[in-house]
């Protein structure tokens, strides 16, 4: 991470946090707090929180009860959110300035096949169902249907089963080979399929219209626009299941992956809520490691050039399908809805189709398009933007 200008403080976009400077300030224990949606903060009501930044807290732990004794270095662990000593003198959240590229017109004709109508389609389907639980057959219904969307699209659709627990579910994947010649690589675009109530269980109304009804429509048109050219590198969309439960689908894809095919990875683009406008202006956080760096800056370049996105940026990952991947050396990065613990829906019936913004969803497809179009490279046609080589190990 890099060190902010202070040396001291931590910054999460465009707030920061100063070290205490009185002895009273001085008696708390200040701490890093990533959660998915508000969990943290709905489950524990008694902590204070000393800075907000939606996905990123800044809170006081020595009013933690489940756990006051989190070591310095060390990481206090859940589902849905993870604590950690406060990593002062750096930037925890960073707001880039990329500069515009140069725009060409092949880029601009996929970006302009973008559809909002059958990204809404595909939305309205997915949220329709009861539920997506991954060990329903709401879940099923979901997987036949963008199966079916996937080979309709030209994408040859393999199912292959997962574990979630003691039950079983499936990972939904489409490949479509690029026209490269030698070694080529696979770019990777993924999503979750499954949704989830948490008050309710496995039988409650789950429509999962954001997440990740979103996401996975967002996949699939982007699906869509790629099947039209051809890319020297192979295209891969998976849809996971059991990512609700602990990130099942992802981390058995990764696990089982052979060295050979691990190597020719060059990017995982991972879509997990892009639809809920939770700010005045729209903006998009793009999360990954250090691995990920040079995908995130062609995603911020990507957003400059063709969108009107505000982009922040992390290299803190957590929770969601990216995850393993980084893990497992793999650059990944998760594109989602900026302060995303805006949204008090997700995770019950209250997830529905009025949640979801379709003009900020596109707005992150553009984005997302644009860096795939450099990543996947255009045959005969290198696009000017891609910081991203081929993976050789």
């Amino acid at each position: 991470m890099t060190a902010t200008d202070a040396g001291t403080a931590v910054r999460l976009g465009n707030q920061v946090f100063e070290p205490p400077t009185s002895a009273d300030e001085r008696t708390g224990r200040p701490g890093l707090v990533t959660q998915v949606g508000r969990s943290f903060q709905a489950a524990h009501p008694e902590v204070p929180v000393l800075l907000d930044h939606g996905r990123h807290l800044v809170v006081d732990l020595s009013r933690f009860e489940e756990s006051p004794t989190v070591p310095d270095g060390g990481l206090a662990g859940h589902v849905n959110w993870r604590i950690e000593p406060l990593p002062w003198g750096t930037v925890v959240v960073d707001r880039p300035s990329p500069p515009v590229r140069a725009t060409d017109e092949p880029t601009a004709a996929l970006l302009a096949a973008l559809s909002a109508d059958s990204f809404d389609e595909s939305l309205r389907f997915l949220a329709g169902l009861p539920t997506r639980h991954s060990l329903s057959a709401g879940f099923r219904e979901a997987a036949d249907w963008m199966s079916g969307r996937l080979a309709a699209t030209g994408f040859a659709v393999t199912r292959p089963s997962i574990t979630v627990g003691t039950g079983s579910s499936l990972n939904v994947m489409g490949d479509r080979q690029g026209v490269g010649t030698g070694d080529r690589g696979v770019v990777l675009v993924t999503a979750h399929l499954d949704s989830i109530n948490l008050a309710r269980g496995p039988s409650g109304p789950a429509p999962g219209a954001d997440d990740n009804g979103s996401g996975s429509a967002g996949a699939l048109e982007l699906a869509r626009v790629l099947a039209g050219r051809n890319w020297t590198h192979d295209l891969r969309v998976i849809l996971f299941g059991g990512e609700e439960e602990g990130l099942f689908g992802s981390r058995q894809y990764v696990a089982g992956l052979p060295a050979v095919e691990r190597s020719r990875i060059r990017a995982v683009l991972n879509l997990d809520m892009v639809g809920s406008l939770n700010t005045a202006a729209p903006t998009v956080l793009l999360e990954g490691a250090p691995r990920s760096v040079g995908m995130i800056d062609d995603l911020t370049a990507a957003a400059a050039t063709w969108t009107r996105l505000t982009v922040e940026t992390s290299l803190h990952p957590f929770a969601s399908d990216h995850v393993p991947f980084i893990d497992g050396g793999i650059p990944a990065v998760l594109t989602i809805e900026g302060a995303d613990s805006a949204n008090a829906n997700i995770h019950s019936e209250r997830d529905v189709l009025s949640t979801v913004t379709t003009e900020l969803a596109m707005e992150i497809l553009r984005m997302n398009a644009g860096a795939l179009a450099g990543w996947l490279e255009p045959q005969n046609s290198r696009w000017v933007g891609s910081s991203v080589p081929l993976r050789t190990a």
